[in-house]
């Protein structure tokens, strides 16, 4: 009673109390703000898994991270910058460009005005060792292509089902008909391998998730990660935080808390 805990849970964290099991629950360490632990599990747990367990990153390697500015993609970036020498492309438009070059991308990438895989065949022709795939559809097949022998595309979403503000069914339908596919048989012949990852499955695996909790802890006690906060909005304000995601304004993440921060609420009073 009286612990500062972050939490996992698949859903209903929009609002002011909640039941978690005692197993999603987990220490916050000394000096770390409900902001920061707010911003830290899904996207790190995530990150962590893809490029460690999945991924196998090592030293000297090449890593395509899209959606970069993004939750996951930060998180990577941070994660990527633990490991020696390894190369970083990230898709994002072009205005979030400074902020990744800042954080540790080699390469920017401006997925709206160019095809990031030619861009990234001119800088590596041989293509990347891991590709983290949030998009899904025909994007999924371009991240396989580009996988050097013996390297490992993870799949983790689908964002090309979100097409704006509306559900495009047509889009949708689109997407689903494009999705990759490929059977064991034709693996064999690429050395390459096909990975899913979906942390929302994981609810009974506390001994696995706990464990990469503890790596991230000590990590951020080290002050080798640190979550990057675009922004903290009062339930009230909800719409707008939501608007800040799908306009892709973001750098890191959009964080929802019961009231407005004290300092705007100073502001406002003055």
């Amino acid at each position: 009673v009286g612990d500062k805990v972050m939490v996992l849970a698949r859903s209903g964290l929009w609002q002011e109390v909640v039941n978690v099991p005692a197993s999603q629950t987990f220490l916050m360490p000394e000096g770390m703000s409900f902001e920061e632990a707010a911003a830290l599990l899904v996207n790190y747990i995530t990150a962590y898994m893809i490029l460690f367990d999945f991924g196998n990153l090592r030293p000297n390697q090449s890593v395509l991270i899209h959606m970069a500015a993004g939750g996951v993609g930060t998180a990577a970036i941070q994660l990527c910058k633990t490991v020696e020498n390894v190369t970083i492309f990230g898709t994002a438009s072009a205005s979030k460009h400074e902020s990744l070059k800042e954080s540790g991308v080699a390469h920017p990438i401006d997925y709206r005005t160019m095809d990031y895989a030619e861009e990234v065949r001119k800088i590596s022709p041989k293509g990347v060792d891991i590709v983290l795939d949030p998009l899904g559809g025909s994007d999924t097949s371009k991240a396989f292509n580009l996988l050097k022998p013996m390297g490992k595309l993870i799949t983790y979403g689908v964002a090309n089902l979100l097409t704006g503000q509306k559900k495009n069914l047509m889009a949708m339908a689109k997407t689903w008909w494009n999705q990759f596919s490929i059977n064991a048989l034709q693996l064999l012949h690429h050395n390459k391998a096909v990975c899913g990852y979906h942390l929302g499955y994981m609810d009974e695996e506390f001994e696995l998730v706990g464990g990469v909790v503890a790596k991230l802890v000590n990590l951020y006690c080290q002050g080798k990660i640190k979550p990057k906060i675009d922004s903290v909005w009062p339930f009230d304000q909800v719409a707008d935080a939501m608007r800040q995601m799908q306009e892709k304004k973001n750098v890191g993440k959009v964080i929802l808390v019961p009231e407005a921060p004290k300092e705007e609420s100073k502001k406002e009073e003055n």
